[in-house]
């Protein structure tokens, strides 16, 4: 039958695959978000920056 230390392989081995698992949902869905929420923002202050420069000069 299993002897304990099989049990704590398998065990260690269920641990590592979920948070491999978990990890790589957070990769593939919630980093690119965080991205390009970060880029949108860049963008906007950019166009505010450059509106207000305009406004300046006219």
């Amino acid at each position: 039958m299993f002897d304990f230390d099989q049990y704590l392989g398998f065990l260690a081995f269920l641990v590592i695959l979920t948070i491999g698992f978990w990890l790589m949902i957070f990769l593939t869905a919630i980093v690119p978000y965080w991205i390009g929420g970060s880029v949108m923002e860049l963008l906007k202050e950019k166009k505010e920056a450059r509106r207000k420069a305009k406004e300046e000069k006219a």
